[in-house]
């Protein structure tokens, strides 16, 4: 499981990205667009690292609401 920061992107679309996973965001019309599409941005991420043979980085990211 990974923490994921959305937000309303300057082209009308929402931005999905997983700070966990550098370089991993997704996005999407819609709020439902954005969440399915990090989600499979994330699944081809660790695929691709294991792969590789390389380790998953830990989750170091902490929000503050």
């Amino acid at each position: 499981m990974r923490q994921v920061l959305i937000c309303p992107g300057e082209t009308g679309f929402w931005v999905a990205e997983c700070p966990g996973l550098p370089g991993c965001v997704g996005q999407g019309e819609t709020k439902e667009a954005a969440i399915q599409n990090i989600r499979e941005a994330i699944d081809a991420y660790v695929l691709t690292l294991k792969d590789d043979g390389l380790a998953l980085p830990p989750d170091r990211f902490d929000a503050l609401l």
